[in-house]
């Protein structure tokens, strides 16, 4: 279950990213989407890096009845890459999305041998999203 916290004037479709996370987690997920702003105190806070990004993931500790995490979006970067590469803001929303709780789950991109894009490129076909997203993402 995602509890949803939309902080801004976005309109996206949560039935994808809902189907995604039932398929990979029974643990509740919180799923913020936030503008730059906001985005860059959260970074600067907990990652000491001070400009907006994408997605950022957090876990919670591992307890019974404990939700997996909190994954913040910044509801620019949407729109911008949505633009840039050519597909639906709501198909950028689910790749961050699926970055984000494979974070959850565990995948580290930038320690692992490519395990992490591996089940990117997995779940984007089991979902039927669009090619494009796999091919950008092995940029």
């Amino acid at each position: 279950m995602i509890e949803y916290d939309n902080r801004t004037t976005l309109q996206l479709d949560t039935n994808i990213v809902e189907a995604i996370a039932n398929s990979l987690t029974k643990k509740e997920i919180e799923l913020v989407i936030t503008d730059a702003k906001e985005m860059q105190e959260i970074n600067k806070e907990h990652r000491g890096i001070d400009k907006a990004t994408d997605v950022l993931s957090f876990p919670y500790e591992e307890m019974p009845m404990s939700p997996l995490g909190s994954i913040v979006i910044c509801s620019e970067h949407i729109e911008e890459k949505a633009k840039e590469f050519g597909h639906t803001k709501n198909d950028e929303f689910t790749l961050l999305f699926i970055h984000g709780i494979l974070h959850l789950l565990g995948y580290d991109h930038e320690v692992d041998d490519g395990e992490m894009r591996q089940e990117e490129a997995k779940l984007i076909q089991k979902f039927d999203l669009p090619q494009s997203l796999i091919i950008r993402n092995e940029g």
